[in-house]
């Protein structure tokens, strides 16, 4: 019961900073810089690892599927198989993952090392709101990156799936037909559910990861505590997340 209770509060706690935050939301074009900075952190540093990423799952996601279509005679339908995957789940699924690991945490530890020195105490004396200077930049900077990254993710699944299918022997399925199942079977909708998917996704790590940071308490070992249960709850939260949202959207 005190567990649950735990949890009620901590949620009630987000949506109490969510909505503070809202209310500074017509302040954000005066903040312009930060939301760059934020856009720049959260969207250009993390593209090469999603990239290299995105690449390697679509590859192994046509060979695997590669060689068990073997059998059946379905190869020509591997384009289909690695092109709704990436762009359904796999896509927003594992830039969310790269997001908290990479970006959640590095938010968690600044806004907890602000909070444990007391710099967030000396904003609220001087009368600047930390949801406005802090969290407004980062959770706008997110709505804006997840979009370019999870379409940047399932192109590099795509192309890495196709570059199996040409050069596996036992594959042997040339791009243009590789291609054309792919673009055969597939909709917008399916790329912008995933598109979707992941704008949900990064507004929640971000939101968590702030939340948790700014409510760290006690010395610097605290820190490392807020960074490690932040992120296990932006990946529990991914998961759950992606099981509502996908039947939602079904």
């Amino acid at each position: 019961m005190k567990q649950l209770t735990l949890v009620i509060g901590h949620i009630g706690g987000v949506v109490l900073l969510l909505t503070r935050t809202a209310k500074f939301t017509p302040t954000l074009p005066r903040q312009f810089a930060r939301f760059i900075e934020q856009c720049f952190m959260i969207g250009y540093t993390s593209l090469p690892i999603v990239t290299i990423l995105s690449f390697f799952i679509g590859s192994v996601l046509a060979l695997q599927s590669g060689y068990s279509m073997e059998n059946f005679g379905a190869k020509q339908f591997i384009g289909t198989l690695v092109g709704l995957s990436m762009s359904r789940e796999l896509g927003p699924v594992m830039v969310a993952i790269l997001i908290a690991g990479r970006v959640g945490s590095a938010i968690t530890a600044e806004l907890a090392s602000m909070k444990v020195y007391q710099e967030i105490d000396a904003l609220v004396t001087m009368n600047i709101p930390p949801e406005r200077m802090l969290v407004l930049p980062r959770l706008a900077a997110v709505l804006v990156m997840m979009p370019v990254l999870t379409i940047v993710a399932n192109l590099c699944g795509w192309y890495g799936g196709a570059l199996i299918c040409q050069y596996t022997h036992f594959i042997s399925v040339d791009s243009e037909a590789y291609f054309a199942a792919l673009k055969r079977y597939m909709d917008w909708k399916d790329i912008m559910d995933g598109v979707l998917k992941a704008e949900v996704f990064g507004f929640v790590i971000v939101l968590v990861c702030c939340y948790i940071g700014l409510n760290t308490r006690g010395g610097p070992r605290e820190i490392g505590l807020s960074v490690t249960k932040a992120v296990v709850t932006s990946l529990i939260l991914i998961l759950v997340l992606d099981y509502f949202v996908t039947k939602a959207l079904l």
